[in-house]
């Protein structure tokens, strides 16, 4: 059963109301409010997916006007069922770390250290010589690869499992380009990247890819700073996401959710996800899927973006660059989302953005903002209902399932 309204009008981040917070949560109107009987529906119904087998257990979150009105834990920590699920449990977070990376990248651009047109071998000039695979033949790009063609995945690069091009996926498991088993620098991946041709000419396509991990390399370059300290430096410390780091360390491993044993993803994602300790020594820190956390770190991160780049207290973007960055740039491009999204969004600076009301799976706003993670984790903010949905699961087989049926049970309840 949901927690009463009254117990859960907490600050999401921690110091009470979240008074005088500006942006994008106070420009609309009191319009809508959340049925707190409605909201009471999310647990059992992630309760009765612990029962089918879909996750060993789950913690969803949910914010309005900057107030946690849902959060609860279902279900058990561990794959065995022997440990219930606790309210801070850290979860695998993926490709949730992408839109982090991406506002760490804004921030920059907003100190004058970037601009998103800039060419990305201005600090990474082991890319200056890539090439375009084409049914001719490689060719030379029409233009060099820009740091936004790096937040909207158009920059040609790809995913190696889900290339289309068997050449170009054979290049990247050879490489070992997303260190999935062994590890590899940062240097030498991108040396090694730079000798693989793109699958389409920069700024043309949308593809899921290994972009932000660029992105993340670049931003070391950039500011001279391991990924890891620049975060924390810019986003992980002042927003209070004190759980949320590229590796669990062995005080808190015991807070480490779980994937069930009979998830067929499980056992290769593990290979690829080694977060048992520091990578930073040994391989990149992947900007695009590398950290974990909690689903109450998560909630702050993304309150703040729904109000405009502030937490009330420190503004870490300007309203317009937020606003920027909550804007559809897929205009012209080929490609779409729909893969992590479902139907009808585009692509903004880190995440998608929905265009229609209409056309999704689920209820939503024009306007509304998401990304989730291949281990079963997603969020999203909905600036029209001043609205957050944070839900943390591991399930990577069952994941596009997860998210969309929390999406609709948190919809129920909007009134």
């Amino acid at each position: 059963m949901a927690i009463s309204r009254r117990n859960l009008a907490l600050s999401v981040l921690g110091g009470g109301l979240l008074a005088g917070c500006g942006g994008m949560a106070r420009q609309h109107p009191a319009r809508s409010a959340t049925s707190p009987e409605r909201l009471g529906r999310i647990a059992p119904a992630l309760n009765a997916q612990v029962g089918i087998g879909t996750f060993p257990g789950a913690v969803s979150l949910v914010a309005q006007d900057g107030n946690i009105v849902h959060h609860e834990a279902v279900g058990f920590l561990d794959a065995a069922k022997t440990k219930p699920m606790p309210r801070d449990a850290i979860f695998r977070l993926a490709s949730m770390t992408k839109p982090i990376t991406s506002v760490a990248t804004m921030m920059l651009a907003e100190q004058g250290q970037l601009k998103i047109n800039d060419p990305v071998t201005n600090w990474l000039p082991e890319l200056k010589n890539l090439k375009v695979e084409t049914p001719q033949g490689d060719v030379a790009p029409t233009r060099m690869v820009t740091v936004q063609d790096l937040l909207m995945h158009t920059a040609g690069f790809v995913y190696g499992p889900a290339s289309p091009s068997p050449r170009i996926a054979k290049m990247y498991a050879e490489l070992n380009i997303e260190s999935l088993e062994t590890d590899i620098s940062g240097d030498e991946m991108l040396r090694r990247l730079g000798t693989i041709p793109l699958l389409y000419q920069p700024g043309t396509t949308w593809f899921y890819s290994i972009a932000t991990d660029v992105l993340g390399l670049l931003l070391e370059r950039v500011s001279g700073k391991r990924l890891d300290v620049l975060t924390q430096e810019l986003l992980i410390g002042p927003l209070g996401m004190t759980d949320t780091a590229w590796w669990v360390p062995p005080a808190k491993r015991a807070r480490l959710a779980e994937t069930l044993d009979s998830d067929p993803l499980k056992a290769a994602m593990l290979r690829a996800y080694r977060q048992d300790s520091d990578p930073a020594p040994r391989q990149y820190l992947k900007g695009g899927a590398g950290l974990a956390g909690t689903g109450a770190d998560y909630l702050k991160f993304a309150q703040m973006v729904l109000n405009g780049g502030t937490d009330g207290r420190t503004r870490y973007l300007s309203r317009k660059t937020t606003e920027f960055m909550l804007s559809d740039h897929l205009v012209g491009k080929a490609g779409v989302p729909n893969a992590t999204t479902g139907p009808g969004y585009g692509f903004g600076l880190g995440w998608g953005v929905r265009l229609y009301d209409g056309v999704g799976w689920t209820p939503g706003s024009v306007g509304d903002a998401m990304w989730a993670g291949a281990w079963g984790t997603s969020f999203w903010i909905d600036p029209r209902e001043r609205l957050v949905g944070v839900l943390m699961a591991q399930c990577p087989s069952n994941r596009i399932h997860t998210r969309m049926l929390f999406k609709n049970l948190v919809y129920s309840a909007v009134s």
